[in-house]
């Protein structure tokens, strides 16, 4: 091994025997596969020269490391890469500084790796960690790689404890299975944060993924990934390639989180209880792509959110007293697999466990923004029934007579159609009242159609109402006409502006 280091070449003690060799299995490595974690610190730490015209470095390869590997505070040089090896105890790697360390299918009892930095890579593929990895605080100086790693909690609860990781490029936890929280509290990702086909779970608290105030400059992938071991990052899966969905069994919370691009929800899948939540508070970020299955208890929480595409579609949501958007605001839909306005409209009373008129006003102008002022105006005419609903019972029934009559002004045709049918009636009615002139000799000829026109119409004078005395009930229906016509003419001048006008 002394002599695989100056050369830098690969110490390999496998067998050969997949079995015997899986650093995971149950076959016992005994001391011929043993070296001393003393002998592995003292080589990164101060290993012997380089041989001429070698680059000196540790290539460890099926070996068991006894005794507790720790470089706590030390600065190692030489490129550091174990495969297929077995910890006895767990690795202290706290303030250490790395060029690059990979560890790559190796099983740790626990990493404890607070502050480090490393300059490049950190690579921890198809380990299996037992009592969790500490990553507070560290700065990984380009790619933080997760892929196929088996994480089991710690005392505490947590599998990853990452609060104020800093990651120069990307984040790669794709098909990773975690059993306790995945902390990723004040993280920044320099890219992209990827947990393609990952299996999130967390039964003993409320959330299996907690990372408040996460900054990602690219986008975050909640999304499916292919099985093939060839299958390369975010590539679309090839045909007759199992996809391995993304799943998370406890409560997301990505509150206050920022992202440069998207939040991908694509195919995601949530099992939640009934006290847990899909948290997006105040995120901000260009495109929420919500594509996955709606969860069948918990709740999803987008208040204050602020998107600008919200790509989704209508079995992504969950139902009534489920769904939060208070604040929430998006300027483009972008609905997949069919999303009706009866179900959009479902979407946001879903929402409004109690009446809040927000949620209606802010889809009515992104669909107004779009040109679909029809699909607004229902919108909005929804709205004034659900607030009908909180109305006393007076404000109800006047309510009802609004809806049915005009529709609340939202479709302008119902009354010039309501006007049309008076004018007609009183037309036909005013040719059988008696009509004394004011002034004989002084009125135009009797016209019953003209006179109801004039009446019914607030504002302008076709010369007939001033001209003729009516008594008893007729004065009465004449006075309801007029209220009626001033009541129908405005509801159809409202909504002719609105026609014309766009806000």
């Amino acid at each position: 091994m002394w002599q695989a280091f100056r050369n830098g070449s690969v110490y390999d003690l496998r067998s050969g025997d997949p079995a015997e060799d899986d650093p995971h299995g149950g076959h016992p490595w005994g001391p011929e596969r043993s070296v001393r974690a003393r002998i592995v610190a003292w080589l990164l730490l101060d290993g012997p020269p380089a041989l001429p015209g070698r680059v000196s470095s540790l290539k460890l390869a099926g070996l068991q490391i006894t005794d507790a590997l720790d470089l706590a505070g030390g600065s190692v040089v030489p490129y550091a890469e174990l495969k297929h090896c077995r910890f006895e105890k767990e690795v202290l790697l706290p303030e250490a500084h790395f060029t690059t360390l990979r560890l790559v299918d190796c099983s740790i009892p626990r990493l404890e790796a607070a502050r480090i930095h490393t300059e490049g890579d950190l690579h921890l593929p198809r380990c299996r960690i037992h009592n969790g990895v500490r990553l507070t605080d560290a700065q990984i100086g380009t790619d933080l790689l997760l892929n196929q790693a088996v994480i089991y909690r710690d005392r505490r609860g947590s599998s990853i404890m990452g609060d104020g990781l800093s990651v120069g490029q990307d984040l790669q936890a794709e098909m990773m299975e975690s059993h306790g929280v995945v902390s990723l509290r004040g993280a920044k990702i320099g890219v992209s944060l990827s947990l393609r086909g990952s299996r999130l779970a967390n039964p003993y608290g409320p959330r299996a993924l907690n990372a408040p105030q996460l900054t990602v400059e690219r986008s975050l992938y909640l999304t499916p990934a292919g099985v093939s071991p060839l299958q390369s990052s975010g590539a679309t899966p090839a045909r007759g390639t199992r996809v391995q969905r993304f799943e998370c069994q406890g409560g997301i919370r990505l509150d206050d989180g920022r992202f440069g691009d998207a939040v991908d929800f694509a195919q995601a899948r949530f099992e939640l209880q009934s006290d847990q939540e899909v948290s997006l508070r105040r995120v901000q970020t260009p495109e929420l792509r919500f594509l996955g299955d709606a969860p069948r208890r918990g709740k999803v929480v987008l208040s204050g959110a602020k998107v600008v595409n919200l790509v989704d579609k209508a079995t992504s949501w969950p139902g009534p007293g489920r769904l939060q958007m208070g604040g929430f605001t998006y300027e483009n839909l972008v609905p997949q697999s069919g999303f009706p306005l009866s179900r959009r409209i479902e979407w946001v009373s879903a929402a409004t466990a109690e009446y809040n008129p927000e949620p209606y006003e802010r889809l009515a102008t992104v669909l107004r923004n779009g040109g679909e002022d029809a699909d607004a105006r229902e919108v909005l005419l929804a709205k004034q029934r659900r607030r009908r609903e909180t109305l006393p019972l007076a404000a109800k029934v006047w309510g009802f007579a609004q809806d049915w009559t005009v529709a609340y002004g939202y479709r302008p045709g119902r009354a010039a159609l309501w006007m049309a049918v008076l004018w007609a009636i009183s037309a036909v009615a005013f040719s059988r009242a008696d009509h004394p002139a004011i002034k004989p000799g002084e009125h135009p000829h009797w016209n019953p159609a003209l006179f109801t026109l004039d009446l019914l119409l607030p504002v302008i004078d076709l010369g007939q109402g001033n001209y003729w005395m009516l008594r008893g009930g007729w004065q009465w229906f004449a006075t309801a006409l007029i209220l009626l016509g001033w009541i129908l003419a405005t509801t159809v001048a409202a909504g002719a502006t609105r026609l014309l006008r766009r806000s």
